[in-house]
């Protein structure tokens, strides 16, 4: 059965109790993030049908927000998300050319996950980070002005990331 842990559920309730009743969809955004959180770092139906319950809203509600932003991932993601701008700025800088370097070295397209499940590449649209292009966001953090050299990086930083949690 899927449920928030104590924890989040007071979050939960304490972020809804900010709006007035039957405007409890204005918590929506902060909610799928921390169900996302909460539940492997992606939205599956049931986590958001679970969503809906508690907002009293309707499963196509979540559904459409989920699959508009690209924030929320709608299937598994690998422990490290390259999120690659793809905007104009970007690309004009190479971010084209970085998203296939990334892709040529971790043997996968954008929107796909290594086999260890430890990359995803993703495409997405502008970051606010032009004067940084080409750039990718990784979680909370920016990594910016890429090229292969900093990709190469990037990705060892990770995996020795990775080896020292274990």
């Amino acid at each position: 059965m899927i449920q928030f842990s104590e924890e989040n559920l007071k979050k939960v309730n304490e972020l809804i109790s900010h709006y007035p009743e039957g405007k409890q969809k204005s918590a929506l955004l902060p909610v799928l993030h921390i169900a996302q959180q909460q539940f492997d770092n992606w939205l599956d139906v049931p986590v958001m049908d679970y969503v809906a319950s508690l907002l009293n809203i309707l499963p196509i509600e979540v559904y459409e927000v989920a699959t508009f932003y690209s924030m929320y991932n709608l299937k598994p993601v690998g422990k490290y998300m390259f999120e690659v701008c793809r905007t104009g700025p970007c690309m004009l800088r190479g971010s084209d050319d970085i998203i296939a370097y990334i892709g040529e070295k971790l043997g996968i397209k954008p929107g796909e996950t290594t086999s260890d499940g430890m990359f995803t590449l993703k495409t997405v649209e502008c970051l606010g980070a032009c004067g940084y292009a080409p750039m990718m966001q990784m979680g909370k953090y920016y990594r910016e002005h890429l090229t292969k050299e900093k990709v190469d990086e990037i990705i060892e930083e990770c995996r020795t990331q990775s080896v020292n949690l274990n």
